[in-house]
C-alpha cells in the first residue's frame, strides 16, 4: 500500500476548482473558502458515522448496562464533542479573509449556499431537530435539488436519537416497583423530592413548582414535547444521582449531547457574526435573509433543550433524599 493511493490524494488534492479561474477573474482568496468547506464536509461525514453508529446501539430492544455498549456511546459522542471544537475553530479560519476578498468571487457562487449542505441538514434530523420546529420550515429544501430534497424528507421521517433516548429513559427499572419508596410513611420518591424541591425555590421562583408538576408528576405529554414524563424523570433520577456508579454512562451520554447541542450553538452564532462583518445585512448568495435567518435558526435549532431545562429541577447534593439500602447496593459495584 502506497500512501497517496491509500488516501486517493489524487482524487481529493485535485478537487478544487476554482470559479474564478475558469471566468478568468482569479480571486486568491477562493481556494481557502473551497478547502475550509470541504473540510467541514469530511468531518460532517465524520460525525454522522460516529452518530449513526450511536443511533444503532440504542436502537436495540434492550441495552445492558453492564456491557460495553453504554461506554462506547459516551466514547464516540466525546469524538464528536472533539471534532465539533475543531469545526468552530474553523471559523477564524476562514475570517481571515476580508470582505473585499469575499466580494472577489462571491457573485459567482449563486445560487450555491452552505444552506445546501445535505450532510449537516441529515445531522441535525438524525439527532431530533424536527422539520415543524425549524425556523423557516418553508424554506428549508426549497434550495434543494429534488433528489436531496426527498433524501432529507425521508431521514426526518425516521426515529431520531433524542426518540431513542426517550425510549431508553423509559425502560429504566428504578421506578417498577417500590424500591425506591424510603419509609417516610410510604411516600413516594418524587412525592417527597417534590417537596424538598418546593422548599428550595426563592421568591420569584414559585412559579417552578407548576412547571414541575407539568412536566414530571403528570402522564399527559406537551404536544411540542419529545421527552414523556417517565423518560423525565428518569433523566433527572440520573443528573441527581450521577455519583453511583451505575449511573455514570447515563449521565455521561445525556451531558455529553448537551455538550453538542452546545457546540453546534456555538458554531451558528460564529456563522451569524462572521456572515454579519462579510456581508452586513445582504441577502445570501442561496436566496436567504443572510444574518437574520442565521440569527433565528440559532435561537431556536436546540436538540436537546429538554435535557437543559432539568437543571431547573435540581436541588443540594446535601438535602437529595436518602435511597433504600437495596437500591443503594443495587446501583454500586458488584451487586
Amino acid at each position: 500500500m502506497y500512501y497517496s493511493d491509500y488516501l486517493q490524494l489524487d482524487k481529493i488534492l485535485n478537487a478544487q476548482e476554482l470559479e474564478s479561474d475558469k471566468q478568468n477573474k482569479h480571486a486568491h482568496d477562493e481556494m481557502l473558502f473551497i478547502v475550509i468547506h470541504q473540510s467541514y464536509e469530511l468531518w460532517f461525514k465524520q460525525i454522522l458515522f460516529e452518530v449513526s453508529s450511536v443511533h444503532e446501539i440504542l436502537s436495540k430492544p434492550a441495552i445492558n448496562d453492564n456491557s460495553p455498549e453504554l461506554q462506547t456511546v459516551v466514547r464516540r459522542l466525546n469524538r464528536v464533542v472533539e471534532i465539533m471544537k475543531v469545526l468552530v475553530h474553523k471559523v477564524d479560519i476562514l475570517e481571515t479573509m476580508t470582505s473585499l476578498d469575499f466580494l472577489d468571487f462571491r457573485d459567482m457562487l449563486r445560487p450555491a449556499s452552505g444552506f445546501q449542505s445535505i450532510q449537516f441538514k441529515e445531522l441535525e434530523a438524525t439527532l431530533g431537530l424536527r422539520m415543524e420546529a425549524r425556523h423557516g420550515q418553508e424554506y428549508y429544501t426549497s434550495q434543494l435539488r429534488p433528489a436531496d430534497k426527498s433524501h432529507i424528507e425521508s431521514i426526518s421521517k425516521r426515529t431520531t436519537v433524542l426518540e431513542l433516548l426517550n425510549e431508553w429513559l423509559e425502560r429504566m427499572p428504578f421506578f417498577d416497583n417500590n424500591e425506591l419508596w424510603m419509609g417516610w410513611e410510604g411516600m413516594n420518591f418524587w412525592y417527597v423530592y417534590r417537596e424538598l424541591y418546593a422548599f428550595s425555590l426563592g421568591e420569584g421562583e414559585k412559579q417552578n413548582i407548576k412547571a414541575f408538576d407539568d412536566l414530571f408528576m403528570s402522564e399527559e405529554n406537551s404536544g411540542d414535547k419529545i421527552l414523556t414524563s417517565k423518560a423525565r424523570r428518569a433523566a433527572l433520577f440520573i443528573f441527581l444521582y450521577r455519583d453511583y456508579p451505575i449511573l455514570q454512562n447515563p449521565f455521561r451520554i445525556i451531558n455529553t449531547l448537551l455538550e453538542i447541542d452546545e457546540l453546534l450553538a456555538n458554531w451558528r452564532w460564529r456563522h451569524v457574526n462572521m456572515v454579519h462583518r462579510m456581508i452586513g445585512t445582504r441577502v445570501g448568495t442561496g436566496g436567504s435573509t443572510g444574518k437574520g435567518y442565521l440569527r433565528e435558526a440559532a435561537l431556536k435549532h436546540y436538540v436537546f433543550a429538554e435535557f437543559a431545562e432539568l437543571s431547573s429541577f435540581l436541588i443540594e447534593r446535601n438535602k437529595l433524599p436518602k435511597l433504600t439500602p437495596h437500591l443503594e447496593k443495587t446501583m454500586g459495584f458488584g451487586h
